[in-house]
């Protein structure tokens, strides 16, 4: 590759794309929402979540030190991420809190890269964490799951016209954003019903001695708060 090619790449890659019109910001904002809102679907949109939120446990625990030693997604959307290192301590804390609090918080890093016209770099950075995420997984589901994720984005931001890689990614922002938001209610209504004994939330309780349903309130200002910033911007509010 001689460097006219490695500066076309580069430009392709770092350089700015237009923005969609706000109607079609729109549009993939209630594409998003659809993927959420009804059960049937979020069944299996889910699992994009599930990624976002092993991800980022595992991606807190190699930034605080501890050694990560695999992580595994299931079917039910349900992950396990497993780490060594000391069992108590702010590492550990920080990788707990990780889970619910990364798709709300990379949809608003996404958010923030789309506004400012960094559509190809965000596909770019959402396939190489992938690739990356992929090295860890310990089992064929999410093995499967996180190549055809990765497949996804790599091909979009390849061969997609412009047009459509801004249509796709807006809409890979706004489902963060939005799913963000989910799951945390979705663990009130467990553990209400004496469910998710060792959940995030639970698992905190005992590092900290601070209440459940703090980290739950954590949880949930985490993602509501990233969800109105988020689309404040994408918005143009």
């Amino acid at each position: 590759m001689d460097s006219t090619d490695l500066g076309d790449l580069w430009n392709r890659v770092f350089g700015t794309q237009p923005l969609p019109e706000q109607w079609l910001v729109v549009v993939t904002a209630t594409v998003a929402l659809v993927a959420v809102v009804p059960n049937v679907l979020w069944r299996l949109s889910r699992n994009a979540i599930t990624i976002a939120h092993e991800g980022g446990h595992g991606l807190v625990a190699l930034l605080t030190g501890r050694q990560l030693a695999g992580i595994r997604l299931h079917s039910d959307t349900s992950g396990l991420t497993v780490s060594r290192g000391r069992p108590t301590g702010i590492g550990m804390i920080l990788t707990a809190v990780a889970g619910y609090t990364a798709p709300p918080l990379l949809g608003l890093g996404g958010a923030w890269l789309l506004v400012n016209g960094r559509i190809t770099l965000l596909l770019w950075l959402a396939t190489a964490l992938l690739a990356v995420m992929l090295v860890m997984i310990r089992n064929v589901y999410g093995a499967l799951t996180v190549i055809l994720t990765g497949a996804t984005f790599l091909l979009v931001s390849w061969l997609a016209s412009p047009a459509w890689q801004s249509l796709f990614a807006y809409t890979a922002v706004w489902f963060l954003l939005l799913g963000g938001v989910r799951p945390a209610f979705e663990l009130q209504s467990k553990r209400r019903h004496g469910g998710a004994p060792d959940s995030d939330a639970d698992q905190l309780a005992r590092l900290t001695d601070a209440p459940a349903a703090l980290w739950l309130f954590l949880f949930h200002a985490v993602s509501v708060c990233s969800l109105t910033g988020g689309g404040r911007w994408l918005l143009g509010l």
